[in-house]
């Protein structure tokens, strides 16, 4: 079996795709919040 050493793997395509999850759910909150506010604004 090979040995591990630390630090060694390539995880660039894994922080890629942190990355865009974070973009992401950046995106969803905001655009959740401005319904919220929307709906607030114009449910009265």
């Amino acid at each position: 079996m090979a040995e591990h050493k630390h630090g060694e793997m390539d995880i660039e395509d894994q922080e890629k795709t942190f990355d865009g999850f974070v973009k992401m759910s950046t995106w969803v909150a905001v655009i959740s919040i401005g319904i919220l506010i929307f709906l607030a604004l114009f449910n009265s």
